[in-house]
């Protein structure tokens, strides 16, 4: 089946450009020009992948994009044609799988397409063979169901904070790297991915409250990356 491609741009001429790109990848591309429009076409054509430009008049690529997330969990490719990191730090707190700035190549605009749509297909296939749950008095986490409760109340995560916790519950006990973190939870090795994961730890302790029942779930090995340690674990691998 031909997947979908919604482009939610005010740019008429960029979502031509876009779908002359795309067209020999045999994907389906449908425009939207306002944020309320995107919505509105996103919950009726259910795509496989939405892009999204951040400045539009009305709402804004930030709020579409959180609205989005509300609902969908399908990939979402952010374009800029700001490169400030605050932006892209607040792109991936409401839910953007990875970014794109403008002016872009036609084979960047691909590569990106494709990994999205790949990573996608992915997470839609089998569960993966690794670890898919942790349990202790405390601390309840339920990947095939993207459930996290903590001392039996549901824990609120961002998706980007989600898929953080899942690749370190999955390889529970193994030191997990900056650089593969940032590869499992954006799909590709950002140049500061670092500061990236780090920032993404931080709101991860605080949300579960990382240290305040007596443990400690997500541990820092300096100069090598992070890893989840279960109440009744020994050290890292």
């Amino acid at each position: 089946m031909t997947k979908i491609v919604l482009v939610i741009d005010d740019d008429p001429e960029l979502g031509k450009l876009i779908e002359t790109i795309l067209k020999p990848l045999e994907l389906t591309v449908h425009q939207a020009y306002s944020g309320d429009d995107g919505l509105k076409q996103a919950y009726t054509l259910h795509p496989d992948l939405v892009i999204l430009d951040i400045m539009m008049p009305g709402l804004d690529g930030f709020e579409v994009c959180s609205r989005l997330r509300e609902l969908t969990s399908f990939p979402i490719l952010m374009l800029s044609a700001r490169s400030h990191e605050n932006d892209m730090l607040h792109g991936f707190n409401v839910g953007v799988d990875d970014f794109l700035r403008k002016p872009f190549s036609k084979n960047e605009l691909e590569a990106r397409v494709k990994a999205l749509l790949r990573r996608s297909n992915n997470d839609s296939a089998a569960e993966t063979p690794y670890i898919n749950t942790y349990n202790d008095p405390v601390l309840e986490i339920d990947l095939s169901s993207k459930t996290v409760k903590l001392r039996g109340a549901i824990v609120e995560l961002s998706p980007k904070e989600y898929d953080l916790l899942a690749c370190l519950v999955r390889e529970q006990g193994k030191i997990m790297s900056h650089r593969k973190l940032v590869r499992e939870a954006w799909g590709e090795p950002y140049i500061n991915g670092q500061a990236v994961s780090s920032l993404y730890i931080y709101y991860l302790r605080n949300k579960l409250k990382d240290g305040q029942y007596g443990h400690q779930y997500i541990r820092t090995l300096w100069g090598r990356g992070y890893w989840f340690a279960p109440r009744d674990g020994g050290e890292p691998s």
